[in-house]
């Protein structure tokens, strides 16, 4: 036999030999199951779009990389069909809901001004909210109680907030949805009543209902105030509810100046075992920002 001929023959039985030999591995996944999250952190539909087009699927994907919450400013606003095919689908998974927009006004005083007319639209909207929370098994809502009055003094007007909260809390007690006021920043929304969490606090003191608690948007808060671990210690009582958002750019942690992972083990040693809605953008708008937004809550999560 020619000796070429003989080592290459020889080469090549021993090259199939082997590999038929070799154990089958599985291709890995390209993105992996993950434990859960040791906060509870809620993400949004659009925040995975990339990963997973589909609302459901994108449900799913949150849940796989570890989230268990979710959140949706716009569930009120879809159809009834809609809601219950997304509260089935996190019933499934074990994903609880968060907040959803009950009723949010940017440019009328809808609580402050104490008219009959702004009353009853409020009201109106929070009994729907109770049916979307009963559909879609939230326990939260949020309400932006609407601008400032400039005609009547701030007295007055914190007075005539308080009497409608107590009004919508009684609505909101029949099925145990609690309303949340988040305070919005002075910057991006210059004519709101609502902008500090001392005012927040002072404003769910004096309704004195369950049904009616803060929202802490760190986001707003660091851009109004700053101070963040001390406001939330002082107002924890009455806080029902976190968001989260860097600043500068509303981006995920990591991205701005806010410590979140100081944070974040601040509310963990309190024993906060709520929600902290991620109602911020990406701040890379493709499928690798969407892992990068997930790699940001990991290095962040509560030590």
């Amino acid at each position: 036999m020619d000796r070429r001929r003989f080592l290459t023959t020889s080469a090549v039985a021993a090259a199939a030999t082997a590999a038929a030999a070799a154990p089958t591995v599985a291709p890995r996944p390209q993105n992996p199951p993950r434990g859960p999250f040791r906060l509870r952190y809620a993400p949004h539909f659009g925040m995975f779009q990339h990963h997973a087009p589909d609302l459901l699927d994108q449900l799913q994907f949150a849940f796989d990389q570890g989230f268990r919450a979710w959140e949706d400013n716009g569930m009120a606003g879809r159809p009834v069909a809609e809601q219950e095919r997304i509260a089935a689908k996190m019933e499934q998974l074990g994903i609880e809901m968060g907040v959803f927009v009950a009723h949010a006004d940017f440019r009328a005083p809808t609580f402050a001004s104490g008219k009959a007319e702004h009353r009853d639209r409020v009201l109106a909207d929070l009994k729907a909210a109770v049916e979307v929370g009963k559909r879609v098994r939230a326990k939260w809502c949020t309400v932006v109680p609407g601008t400032v009055d400039p005609r009547q003094e701030p007295g007055f007007q914190t007075a005539n907030v308080v009497d409608l909260l107590k009004r919508c809390a009684d609505v909101c007690a029949e099925s145990g949805l609690i309303m949340v006021l988040e305070a919005l920043n002075f910057r991006d929304h210059p004519t709101l009543l609502l902008t500090k969490i001392a005012q927040g606090y002072q404003i769910c003191r004096a309704v004195a209902h369950p049904s009616c608690k803060l929202l802490d948007d760190l986001y707003h808060q660091q851009v109004s105030e700053g101070n963040l671990i001390p406001n939330l210690d002082r107002a924890f009582d009455e806080i029902a509810y976190f968001q989260i958002g860097d600043n500068p750019g509303r981006n995920e942690p990591g991205t701005g100046e806010v410590h979140f992972k100081n944070v974040f083990g601040h509310l963990h040693g309190k024993g906060y075992a709520g929600l902290l809605g991620m109602e911020h953008g990406n701040s890379r708008g493709d499928r690798d920002g969407e892992l990068a937004v997930i790699e940001a809550y990991r290095q962040a999560d509560a030590y």
